[in-house]
């Protein structure tokens, strides 16, 4: 058997001297062993995160949107406002409501319906001409019909509407009419096709931005026969002379008054008196009540559709997010009057 020949201890002592000097000159070239992931990694960058998606406001409170959006369009129902129509049903749930004067010095409400949607809804009453420059573009009308020239500008305006003999609207046996109109809103909205949705109603934005303003606790919006006041409590406004039911009044987070110019819609109603017509665009004086407190302003909208603008002398004034009761005042006859 032939056995492994051993080098001589002077062979080995060559052999490391030519082995350190070859590592010595190879050191850092192109040829090196890639060194151990232990001793040369660094640290990866982390994966991109996805980005949290755009927060989404609703068009009539400026709230941010916790839901999907509807698939409806904004409904805006025609809800008496005397003391016949007492106790109003679903005022509660509106985004907003808007008060215009009608006949006899009286007023009626616009309840704007988007975000949420009442069971029932009424008394319902009928739409005049100053509602083509309240509802906004989209917006699906309930009301109990209009007069034949009133129809027929209103649908010159490409609005909308829904009345009785319609699914959904109904009469309520235990009342008298013609204050006995309701309606179900969410059976109407279920087939209601879903449209665009419209732009913010106001200018919104948040409470930081808002001018100090004057101390106003109370405030009272008169329209010659009726008035409607309000008084600021824990946070919010009340109506102290609503007709609302009891629990279902209107939360209104604002009172926004606008004094408007008031018209003549060209007939009388079945009592003989003159109708009138809310001018609602050009521009005029504002009030803005909003944590107990007024700022004065002004307000311009370009044309019955336009959007409605606010401003100071400083600049542009916001709505705080929320729901808003907004007054159209007439400018010439009616008051606002107001106390700390």
């Amino acid at each position: 058997m032939r056995h492994r020949r051993h080098p001589s201890s002077r062979a080995i002592v060559a052999t490391l001297a030519a082995a350190t000097l070859l590592l010595a000159g190879c050191s850092g070239g192109d040829d090196d062993p890639a060194p151990s992931a232990s001793a040369s990694s660094e640290p990866t960058a982390s994966e991109p995160t996805e980005e949290p998606p755009e927060p989404t406001y609703w068009p009539l409170t400026g709230l941010e949107r916790k839901a999907d959006a509807p698939r409806h369009p904004v409904m805006v129902t025609k809800v008496d406002n005397t003391s016949s129509s007492a106790p109003q049903v679903g005022l509660g749930s509106a985004d907003l409501v808007v008060e215009e004067l009608v006949e006899g010095g009286y007023t009626r409400l616009a309840a704007f319906y988007y975000s949420k949607v009442p069971a029932s809804i009424g008394p319902v009453r009928s739409m005049r001409a100053s509602d083509i420059g309240i509802v906004p573009e989209g917006a699906t009308v309930v009301t109990s019909g209009a007069a034949p020239v009133t129809i027929q500008r209103v649908n010159g305006a490409g609005i909308p509407w829904i009345t009785e003999g319609d699914a959904g609207v109904y009469r309520e046996t235990t009342r008298s009419a013609p204050y006995n109109l309701f309606a179900r809103l969410g059976d109407i909205a279920k087939r209601l096709k879903a449209e665009e949705e419209p732009p913010p109603y106001l200018p919104w934005g948040d409470e930081a931005d808002l001018p100090k303003g004057a101390k106003a606790s109370t405030l009272t919006a008169d329209f010659g026969a009726h008035s409607t006041s309000w008084q600021f409590q824990k946070g919010g406004y009340v109506n102290t002379d609503s007709y609302a039911a009891e629990g279902d009044q209107f939360p209104a987070d604002s009172v926004l008054v606008l004094r408007v110019r008031v018209g003549d819609a060209g007939y009388r109603d079945p009592a003989g008196y003159p109708v009138p017509e809310t001018k609602f665009e050009g521009k005029g004086s504002a009030l803005l009540f909003h944590g107990g407190r007024v700022v004065k302003g002004t307000w311009s909208k370009d044309g019955l559709k336009g959007p409605i603008e606010l401003s100071t002398k400083r600049g542009e004034l916001t709505v705080p997010a929320g729901r808003v009761w907004v007054e159209l005042v007439p400018a010439a006859n009616g008051n606002v009057t107001f106390a700390k």
